[in-house]
Parts: structure tokens; sequence; C-alpha cells
């Protein structure tokens, strides 16, 4: 059972029951059937049970997004992953996904106690002034208290939950199993590349857990809106901060969706429509490093209509490459270029240029063509992200997944900006910085720099070239030149051969046994045991242990 990797035993195995149960119960027991699962572990049918939900009460969609908010973090984050692929996966089920809640009972407060205690070194008496037993938020991987300082300010510690890493490591294996066996037996789910969700979600999630990431985000993001009087960025405290503790500055502030309590307070939303966006942009097109969750828990609003943004655990990185490449989409777009567009598009990496791209072409004209020459205030980024989601799905384009989080960040501020201001123009706001960003990109400097690069690009390969060339003609003499030929996507079939003909080595092993053991048995030499040759009676019984042992191997392989 090579593809399902049991690393860590019972524990692993006893979680697969978990988790499998909880599909099955949810009614997908079709596709674990598929990949063979069920089987592979010995499960079979038992798990299933009489709480099953019918498939007829709930859609699909929401079925999965149930499942996985039962099964816990590691998978709330699957789902939310998927929901920001929302180009990949139908629109109803990322929609769904989009609701997930991660939201647990709290863990006891000695337990959180003795996770600070033990990170900090010290009581935690010592550490704080005043620390709430009750927290004011609780998630998955971690909880959020409310404390004071020693010297009195108020601060939240973000402690990780005691078995937060543990469940959390044991379910990032599941889950590349899974993933794995999906891909080999479920043909339908290749398109979604679940290896490659997996593996991001490892990274995100893994990333997530150790704390220091998070402090060293909110500092970064505090440097770079240091001249900004419309944003705050509350201060982090590196003496009570470790990989599992995390403090901040307690931000005192309106929940940005909070529309009745902003008005009552008098603040101007407007303003504050104006400054998000502009919080947005800059992160984007200057900067390259943005909150990739901006959902409205996350985002408060101070007096003077300042925006504060907290847990920064998930960042999105734009390097200057991709800014570039970026910049030359905005061009194309500006422009009405498909030609260049398309072109940028294969420099990404995003298309490979060996499909239709005539279709391709034509599909993105049509929807420039749908908005092109309309008022801004006309344009719905959602919808327009919605329908280039579309031509993404039926061309089978892949996008990094830093453009999937900024896809997502952008579509969730223009939401945010709307509700707080109807007539609020997103696009029209957008645009002196994609003209800056364009001017960056075309300025003499810029321009110098590019050519500059290239020039040193061309000098190494001038100066190394020669000796490269002396070096493969010296190997050609002494006959010494040789080519090396590498596979792809052979190693399954091997795999599958190699154990064929291991099963037909055993097999022949013990016909050989049963044919010796039978001529013993006829020539009737030997000590005897019943009446029969003790040697022939010892080689009938171990043909039928290898027969067994052969017939349940084929079994439980799912290949009979």
């Amino acid at each position: 059972m090579n593809i399902l990797r049991l690393r860590r035993g019972y524990r692993n195995l006893k979680r697969y029951r978990q988790i499998i149960s909880v599909f099955v119960k949810y009614g997908f027991s079709e596709i674990l059937d598929r990949t063979g699962i069920l089987t592979r572990l010995s499960f079979g049918r038992r798990i299933s049970g009489p709480k099953s939900v019918p498939k007829g009460e709930r859609s699909y969609a929401v079925r999965f997004r149930m499942a996985l908010e039962e099964l816990g973090p590691a998978f709330v984050k699957l789902g939310q992953v998927l929901s920001m692929r929302s180009f990949l996966i139908p629109k109803e089920l990322a929609s769904e996904l989009a609701k997930l809640q991660d939201r647990v009972p709290p863990v006891p407060f000695e337990e959180i106690r003795g996770v600070v205690e033990e990170e900090l070194g010290r009581k935690i008496d010592d550490c704080f002034g005043s620390f709430a037993t009750i927290p004011m938020a609780a998630a998955s991987i971690a909880q959020a208290h409310l404390a004071t300082t020693k010297d009195g300010q108020k601060v939240v510690v973000k402690v990780q939950r005691p078995d937060a890493k543990s469940t959390i490591e044991t379910d990032m294996d599941i889950l590349m199993d899974f993933a794995q066996l999906l891909e080999k037996y479920v043909p339908e789910v290749r398109q979604y590349d679940p290896r490659e969700i997996a593996n991001d979600l490892a990274k995100t999630t893994r990333r997530e857990l150790d704390f220091i990431n998070e402090a060293r985000n909110v500092e970064l993001f505090a440097r770079n809106f240091g001249s900004e009087p419309t944003v705050f960025v509350p201060e982090v405290f590196w003496d009570l901060t470790t990989s599992r503790v995390l403090t901040m500055e307690y931000v005192a502030g309106v929940k940005i969706s909070d529309i009745e309590r902003l008005d009552q307070e008098g603040f101007d939303r407007k303003a504050i429509a104006k400054n998000g966006a502009r919080l947005l942009f800059k992160q984007i097109f200057e900067d390259g490093f943005f909150h990739a969750d901006p959902h409205p828990g996350n985002i408060f609003v101070l007096p003077g209509n300042v925006i504060a943004p907290v847990d920064f655990g998930m960042m999105g990185r734009l390097d200057r490459e991709l800014m570039d490449h970026f910049s030359y989409l905005m061009i194309a777009i500006v422009g009405k270029d498909v030609d260049s567009l398309v072109r940028s598009m294969i420099d990404l990496d995003i298309i490979d240029g060996k499909g239709d791209i005539r279709s391709l072409k034509l599909d993105i004209l049509d929807v420039i063509d749908r908005y092109y020459g309309l008022p801004l205030s006309k344009i719905n980024i959602r919808q327009t992200l919605d329908e280039g989601s579309e031509v993404i799905r039926r061309h089978g384009i892949k996008l990094p997944s830093n453009l999937m989080l900024l896809g997502k960040a952008m579509g969730t501020y223009e939401e945010l900006a709307r509700i707080l201001d109807p007539e609020f123009d997103f696009i029209a706001e957008a645009r002196p910085y994609v003209r800056r960003m364009i001017s960056r990109r075309t300025s003499f400097k810029a321009l110098y720099r590019e050519f500059s690069g290239l020039l040193t690009d061309v000098y190494r390969v001038m100066k190394t070239l020669p000796r490269e060339l002396e070096l493969i003609v010296r190997d050609i003499r002494k006959g010494q030149l040789s080519f090396e030929l590498r596979h792809h996507g052979m190693e399954r079939l091997i795999g599958q051969a190699d154990r064929a003909s291991n099963r037909i080595a055993f097999s022949l092993i013990i016909g050989a046994l049963i044919i010796g053991s039978s001529l013993i048995v006829l020539a009737g030499k030997g000590p005897n045991l019943f009446g029969y040759p003790l040697v022939g009676i010892a080689g009938f019984l171990t043909a039928g242990i290898l027969g067994i042992w052969l017939v349940i191997a084929i079994i439980r392989s799912g290949r009979l």
C-alpha cells in the first residue's frame, strides 16, 4: 500500500476512521469507494450508520461544507483554500465554502495557562498585570484573551491550543494521502490538482502555526504603512511573544461591517471606503505584500476613519517579477490588447501556449467588450472576477496561489467598500495606482535597470560559453560525452508491472511446491505422518499458507 502512507500508526488509523465516518455520514461514500480506501483500511461498510444525512435534504455543497466544519481546523482551512479557487470549482461550492466558520468551544483556562507559562518561562502573573480567563474569541488553532501588561497597557494574547500542532500534522498527512488517491482513482477531480491544493494548504497552515511568522508580518506591514495616517497597525510585544503565544496591542475599534454602530458613532462611511481602498491598492501596486484574509472580522475602524487590520497570519506576496508581469496585464487590459494579454499569461506560465489560443482570445475579448467604455461606477469587481473565473475554468488555466489570494482579497475589499458606500467607484480609486505602476514600469530608471540586467546576463553567458564549449569538445574527443534520458509518468506503470511480476513469481513458487509435494507423496519416501510422507505434508501446508496470503493481498489491493 505504497500510496497510503500510514506514518504514525494507530493515531493515523484512528483519525482515518473519524474522517471517513464523517464523509460517509454526509453522503460521500461513493467517492471513497472509488479511491479504494475503505477496502485498503478494512473499513468496509461498517463505518456507515443510521445518522447519515440524506442526500436529498441538502445540496452536495452544503453537505461538503458541514463535513469540513465537523472535521476541524485542517479541513476548515482546506475549505477556505478551495473557496479562493472559485475559478476552478463550481460556483455553488465556492459560495458555500466561503461560509465556513472556524469557531470551536474554548480550551479550559488551566490548559491555556500551561501553554503561556511554558512558552514564556514564567508564571502568568509575572508576565501580565491581568489576564482574562474567558477568551474573547476561540478558533481551532488558537484562542484570544484580553490582558494587560505590567505597565497597564491593554493587549490581546493569542494562545495556540495545546493539541493544535499534532492534530494538524496528522490531518495534513491524511489529506495528502486522500489527494493522491483522488488523483489516481477519480479522474474528474484531476483538473482541480488535489495534490497542489494539499501542498499549498500544508505550507500555509504550518506557517500559521508559528506565531513568530505572524509577528514578523505585523512589523513589515507596519513599516510599509508607517507614514500613512489613515492606517493603524497594532504593536507586537516581542518579550511576550513566542512561536505559540502572540501578544499584540489591543485595537478598540468598530468592525468595518457593523454599519449601524459606525453610523451611531458618527463615522464617515464614504471616507472609510476610500481609506480601505487605498490600503488595498498600496499593498498590491507598491508594496507587493498584502493582507490575504481581509474578511470583516479582521478589519476595524478607529476614530478619524482610520483603518486597523488585525490577524496577519495569512499574507500574500508579489515579487518584483510578478509585479512586472501584473503591470503588463493591466496595460494590456486598459489598452484592450488581447494579444499582449495572452503573451503576458504565457510569460507567467498561466497557460502553456499549446491550447486553443484563438478560442481563449475570443472569450477574453468578450469579457473585456462587456465592460469596456462603461462608466466606472457600473462595473462590479466581484461580477467581473466571476465572469473571468468562467473563462479560466473553461480553458483549464492555472493561476499561481499568490494571484488567487490577490483575487480573493480584491473581491472582499470591493464588497466591503460597496456596503459602506453603495456609490463607491472601486476602479476609479484604483486608476491612480495603476497609472503610477505603469509609469514606474515604463520609466527611464526601470528600463535602464532592465537593460542593465539583460547586459549582465549576456556578459555572464559570453564569459562562460568558451570554457563550456571547450569542455564539451574535450569530452567528445575522449568519447566521454553522454546523454541522460528521463521518463515522466512511467512510475505508476513500472510499479504495477513490478507487482504483477512478483505475484506471477510467487504463484510459480506455490505451484512448484504443490507439484513437488505431490511427487513426494506419490513416491512414499521419507519419514511418515499419518501414513503420508512428512516432507510432502509440510510442502502442501506451506503452499496453502502462501496461497491464502496471495489471495488476501490481491483482495486488499482492490484489483481482484
